[in-house]
C-alpha cells in the first residue's frame, strides 16, 4: 500500500497493456479494468505479478453503472489511486448514409467520451479532498482535423481533447493534473486494420515509455511522437480548400464488417 497506484482502463491489449507494463516497472500497484477480464488476469499471471501487484475489474466503460462501480470497488480493495489512465477506447469507421451506421456513432462516442467520464467519476471527490493526482484522458492526433470517412472517432477524440481541457480548469484549484495524450500511429491490432499510410509509426512500448515521462511531469498536453505533433500543427493550418484537396481519395478507416 506503501506504492503508488496506478488505474488504467482498456486495459487488455495495445496501448493499455503496455502502459501496465510500464507503471509497474516504475514501481506502481496496478488496477486494470476491461471487458475480458479473464484475458487480462491471464495475462497479468503470466507477468510473475501477484496479487499486490495488481488487481483486476471487469467493466465495459460503456455501461455507466459498471465502469463507475468498478472505480468504487478500487478504492474500497487499493485505495484512492495516484494515476488514472481513461485508455478505453474504439476506432471503427462511419458513412452518414448508411442508417446502421449511426449506431457505430452512438457507440464510439458512449466508449470515448462518456466511457471517460465515468471512468473519472468515482475518484473526482476523493482526489480534490486529498488535493493530489493526476486524471489522463487518452485522445489522438485525429482530433486535430476531420479526415474522410473517420467522422465519428475524429469527432469523438476532438471531444476528448475539449472536455479534458475543461476538467483540467475544474481540477486545477485542488492541486490534481489533467494530462490529455494524443498518441500518433501506434503499432496496435486497432491500428493493423488501416488501410493508408501511417507516418512515424511507434510501438506501443515506445508510446508507453514517453507516455510515462509526460504524466510523471503532469504536463496539460503531449503529442506523442513529438514528429506527429508538427504534421498535424501544419496540418491545422492549412486552409479548407488545400486540406480538402491533400486528402482527397485517400483510404478511408474501415466500418463495421469490412
Amino acid at each position: 500500500m506503501t506504492r503508488p497506484l496506478a488505474y488504467i482502463t482498456g486495459a487488455s491489449s495495445g496501448i493499455g497493456q503496455a502502459l501496465a507494463q510500464r507503471f509497474h516497472r516504475g514501481g506502481y500497484r496496478l488496477a486494470l479494468v476491461a471487458r475480458r477480464a479473464a484475458e487480462i488476469e491471464a495475462w497479468a499471471q503470466a507477468q510473475g505479478w501477484t496479487a499486490e501487484d495488481c488487481t483486476v475489474y471487469a467493466a465495459d466503460v460503456r455501461d455507466v453503472h459498471a465502469i463507475t462501480a468498478a472505480g468504487r470497488a478500487c478504492i474500497d480493495a487499493q485505495g484512492l489511486p495516484d494515476v488514472v489512465i481513461a485508455n478505453a477506447g474504439i476506432s471503427v469507421g462511419m458513412d452518414t448514409a448508411v442508417f446502421d451506421d449511426l449506431d457505430v456513432m452512438r457507440a464510439i462516442f458512449e466508449t470515448n467520451n462518456l466511457g471517460m467520464a465515468a471512468t473519472f467519476h468515482p475518484f473526482i471527490d476523493g482526489l480534490r479532498t486529498r488535493r493530489s493526482g493526476r486524471l489522463v484522458g487518452i485522445a489522438s492526433v485525429a482530433a486535430i482535423r476531420g479526415l474522410p470517412g473517420h467522422g465519428a472517432y475524429c469527432g469523438s477524440k476532438a471531444a476528448v481533447v475539449s472536455y479534458c481541457e475543461s476538467l483540467r480548469g475544474e481540477m486545477r484549484p485542488y492541486g490534481v493534473s489533467v494530462v490529455t495524450l494524443l498518441p500518433g500511429y501506434i503499432d496496435t491490432p486497432l491500428t493493423r486494420e488501416n488501410r493508408y499510410p501511417m507516418p512515424f509509426l511507434m510501438s506501443a512500448d515506445a508510446f508507453a515509455d514517453r507516455a510515462f515521462a509526460a504524466i510523471e511531469a503532469g504536463v496539460s498536453y503531449r503529442v506523442i511522437p513529438w514528429q506527429m505533433g508538427i504534421v498535424v500543427k501544419l496540418l491545422r493550418l492549412l486552409p479548407n480548400a488545400l486540406f480538402d484537396r491533400v486528402f482527397a481519395g485517400r483510404e478511408r478507416k474501415k466500418r463495421t464488417g469490412e
